[in-house]
């Protein structure tokens, strides 16, 4: 009777999971725990290929009277850290314990990760903690958590003290630690952790080559990320995307470009996160139509759905001038969600029809479809800046806190300052740089410099200028704009200090550079 009834039941695992279904695995392990299920105990758990097989063994076995092999608690427990089941896993936890499973190394570990890719970091470490004698897999499991958890730093610290030990890091302890440093101010951890994979031999690994790459990219080393690169013999499509997102993050658009027509010259596959990234360095460049040539591309692949390509589209269209296609993409993607309309908020905006924007803004949160965030709320204030709409945006800035719950960002603080100061309101605007909760940044100051210029105001176009400096001693744009500045107000000893001053410190303006299609053209600096 039972053989007929698991029978079916794993016909319909089956439908479920070709359907991506994670929840009937779950009712299915919850309604069968403690039925006996002894003929199936010995099952062949070499079959076992997809995650809910693996749960389904758990269901099977724990209603027998045996204990269960520990594969099977390793296997199901590696299954509900992929579909994030925590219900599940701490069923599977506990009955770990009254198997007396509590000390097994490998299921510790397990349950490590389990813990860590649930967002659960607390209950990782305290059973990291538990672990008598660690090997390669507990150390890595945790570091590996930190990493996805966001605790850089920490994971940095972790590695450190494994060091300590006798377990020798693997190729992805040093991937997930070199990870945990992008974004986190680890120029010099990078480098530290790139001369440990070179001791280690594992500077050959592709994941360890790709994550260096990140790391180096992130910390604007773009010299290192392309050595690195170009020192790699086997390149993989993990190796080639990491250096095209490197190249976009640091503007280096046009090489970017150069570096996806290669990869496809060696018949690579792509991936949504390719396709993003070169849509973005289409986007830098305003090319139109390579970046209607990548939309084909997507097209092709049936990569139109996923949400993030889409808003990558929106922008290339948006910066390229065509919002009525940005549009277009975004009436035919079927489910919409915040991140793809604030990509069409922010394309409005950049556009010029600031006014389009706002409509668009207002009538989500009528209907209920937009959840405002920081990033949504940019979008509305890059809008009122771009239209001159000094009382709406103030309105909206207001309503972060009243309304929607948000603390302001410097990103917000930026908008209003630049709003202020564009509309002639420059002491308001300063008033607003002294009294916001953040260190004013080199946008703020440059941005505010720049209006300062076009209303004349020599004070703070000299205080402005002297932030600046301050910032990046060798950049001539702060120098140059306070001589206009200057100039304007018929102060041409003042301009003449300012010249004398770039001369004295070899300070000169570069080369600009301008883009028609494919060809690019130097002017001089006489230019």
């Amino acid at each position: 009777m039972w053989t007929r009834k698991l029978g079916r039941v794993n016909e319909l695992i089956r439908e479920f999971d070709n359907h991506g279904s994670s929840y009937f695995a779950y009712g299915f392990t919850h309604k069968f725990f403690g039925k006996p299920c002894q003929k199936h105990y010995f099952r062949n758990h070499s079959e076992i290929s997809s995650i809910y097989g693996a749960l389904e063994s758990v269901s099977t076995v724990s209603g027998s009277m045996r204990r269960p092999i520990k594969y099977v608690l390793c296997s199901a427990l590696s299954s509900c850290a992929k579909t994030l089941n925590w219900c599940l896993g701490i069923q599977i936890h506990s009955f770990m314990i009254r198997s007396g499973y509590e000390d097994n190394l490998f299921l510790s570990s397990a349950l490590v990760d389990f813990y860590a890719k649930c967002y659960s970091i607390l209950d990782a470490k305290k059973v990291f903690s538990d672990i008598k004698t660690h090997d390669q897999v507990s150390w890595t499991s945790l570091i590996t958590g930190l990493s996805i958890n966001g605790q850089g730093l920490e994971a940095f610290s972790l590695f450190k003290e494994m060091l300590c030990t006798q377990i020798k890091p693997n190729c992805l302890t040093f991937a997930s630690v070199i990870s945990a440093c992008v974004g986190q101010n680890g120029s010099q951890h990078c480098s530290t952790l790139h001369t440990h994979t070179i001791k280690q031999g594992c500077d050959t690994n592709n994941f360890v080559v790709s994550s260096l790459i990140d790391c180096y990219a992130n910390q604007g080393q773009i010299d290192d990320a392309v050595h690195l690169f170009v020192e790699t013999s086997e390149k993989d499509i993990v190796v080639y995307n990491s250096m095209i997102s490197g190249y976009s993050k640091n503007m280096y658009s046009e090489d970017a470009l150069k570096l996806f027509v290669e990869m496809r010259g060696r018949n690579l596959g792509l991936t949504n996160h390719t396709l993003c990234t070169v849509l973005n360095a289409c986007s830098s460049l305003a090319l139109l139509l390579q970046g209607r040539q990548v939309h084909s591309l997507v097209i092709k692949m049936g990569s139109e759905r996923n949400v993030f390509v889409g808003s990558a589209l929106i922008d290339m269209y948006s910066k390229g001038g065509d919002i009525d296609e940005a549009q277009l993409v975004l009436d035919q993607t079927s489910e919409k969600n915040n991140v793809l309309w604030t990509s069409m908020i922010m394309g409005y905006a950049q556009c010029g029809r600031g006014s389009e924007a706002l409509e668009l803004f207002d009538c989500l949160l009528t209907k209920q479809e937009l959840i405002p965030d920081h990033i949504c709320l940019t979008a509305v204030l890059t809008a009122c800046n771009h239209a001159g709409l000094l009382d709406k945006g103030v309105e909206y800035f207001n309503k972060m806190t009243s309304n929607y719950g948000l603390s302001p960002d410097i990103d917000q603080y930026a908008c209003l300052i630049d709003l202020y100061a564009r509309n002639g309101n420059l002491s308001k605007a300063r008033d607003l740089i002294q009294e916001m909760p953040y260190d004013p940044n080199y946008v703020i100051w440059s941005s505010f410099l720049s209006s300062c210029k076009i209303y004349g105001n020599v004070e703070l176009g000299r205080e402005a200028a002297d932030e600046l400096v301050k910032m990046e001693p060798c950049n001539a744009a702060p120098y140059l704009t306070l001589a206009h500045v200057y100039a304007r107000k018929g102060l041409w000893n003042e301009v003449a200090e300012v010249r004398r001053l770039m001369q004295q410190r070899r300070i000169r303006k570069p080369a600009g550079w301008s883009w028609v299609d494919d060809v690019t053209h130097q002017q001089s600096n006489e230019n």
